[in-house]
């Protein structure tokens, strides 16, 4: 097929083949940016959760330079919100502050994949539509009596190449969707983790009730 082709293919469904290319170019944009983007993510919490298992104690020199050499990653800066945190501090402060830290950052992760899911909504409408008025171009020859049939019939084959491609985007989008959605739910998971593996490091200082039972054991 030409270029000539196409372009009169475009034109026939009333440049929506254009806007389905524009819709194209978004949702491969999206695609790589987004894969990239949390693939570096994962794989910088895994090693960030190594870190944890291997130097439970956050001010050594060895945590801290991971945690610069990452600190442009969500999980480097849940830690970091431990740094502010008095050594005392209860358990349940801690999870607070931590907690609040988490909802900061996990509503950041998917915050380009709306336009993915705009582009798998919007393609195979604009593909229908492309489709409907590549039709009115079809019928239009029916008043040709001895090639009218032949010419409605190629109109229209014509006219769902805009229904074809709306699909196609759609399912390229769909499938890329839930494998980011997936990487997604991995990060949080990896959060959620890095949390519970803080506070189970921290040491919980003994209450007061705790120092009076000891005392009286003495």
């Amino acid at each position: 097929m030409t270029i000539a082709k196409l372009i009169e293919l475009a034109n026939g469904s009333g440049g929506t083949l254009y806007l389905m290319a524009l819709l194209l170019l978004i949702a491969l944009t999206v695609i790589i940016g987004s894969s990239r983007l949390l693939l570096n993510m994962q794989q910088g919490g895994v090693q960030l959760m190594q870190m944890l298992r291997t130097e439970p104690d956050l001010r050594s020199a060895a945590a801290q330079a991971e945690l610069n050499r990452l600190a442009d990653l969500p999980h480097a800066r849940v830690i970091r919100a431990m740094d502010p945190e008095p050594l005392d501090a209860s358990r349940e402060t801690a999870a607070g502050h931590l907690e609040e830290a988490l909802m900061h950052e996990v509503p950041l992760l998917d915050r380009s994949l709306w336009m993915l899911d705009t582009v798998i909504t919007l393609a195979p409408l604009l593909g229908l539509f492309g489709t409907i008025i590549g039709m009115f171009g079809a019928f239009s020859v029916l008043d040709d009596v001895q090639n009218g049939a032949s010419q409605v019939t190629g109109g229209i084959a014509e006219a769902l190449i805009a229904t074809a491609c709306g699909l196609f985007i759609a399912m390229i989008g769909l499938v890329f969707f839930n494998w980011l959605n997936t990487r997604v739910r991995v990060i949080v998971h990896q959060l959620e983790t890095i949390k519970v593996m803080l506070l189970n490091r921290r040491e919980t200082p003994p209450t007061a009730s705790g120092s009076v039972r000891q005392f009286n054991r003495a």
